[in-house]
């Protein structure tokens, strides 16, 4: 049996989850994590220049080292120009985002663990049933377009990385823009 708190959420828990969020704080972690598929630890030490607003993405320096880039949603880039604004700095630690999931999750009253973790799986997972694409043929897309990026080198791919890239920060979620 697979561990609950890696499924990802259903399109109703995601939407309670969101509207759970009270403050700027809550919001900037819970939104970004299911609006982006990033890592928790990716996340925590984001900062400003990492932003690319006329990309609508963040430039991510995730596992080993591997710089990716990740669209953003409009609500998401939103969140992210407002705070970056005032704020050089990412608010809270990983282990403090952690824990706001978690509250944010209790407040909503899931029924079950939900973790940063959950959040990613639910935007890849999510993403792919809409699109009719496996987590295989996204994960193939988004590691296509590292290698582009980094070396000036487009591959085939499975699908269009650039209609999908498109596609992934026109979306929206179901209870619509901040």
């Amino acid at each position: 049996m697979i561990d609950q708190c890696t499924q990802p959420l259903q399109a109703e828990e995601a939407d309670k989850l969101c509207e759970a969020c009270e403050s700027l704080e809550e919001k900037l972690i819970v939104w970004t994590l299911l609006d982006t598929g990033m890592r928790i630890s990716e996340l925590c030490n984001l900062k400003a220049e990492q932003i690319l607003r006329q990309k609508k993405a963040i430039r991510i320096n995730g596992r080993k080292s591997q710089e990716r880039v990740v669209p953003m949603s409009k609500r998401v880039q939103t969140l992210l120009d407002h705070y970056f604004a005032i704020n050089n700095h990412w608010p809270v630690g990983t282990r403090q985002a952690q824990k706001i999931v978690k509250q944010v999750a209790e407040k909503a009253k899931l029924s079950r663990m939900v973790t940063p973790h959950t959040l990613r799986r639910t935007f890849f997972e999510n993403f792919a049933l809409q699109k009719g694409l496996s987590l295989a043929d996204i994960k193939e897309i988004l590691v296509q377009y590292r290698l582009r990026d980094k070396w000036n080198v487009r591959k085939p791919a499975v699908g269009s990385y650039d209609e999908l890239f498109q596609a992934l920060h026109d979306r929206t979620s179901s209870i619509g823009e901040i």
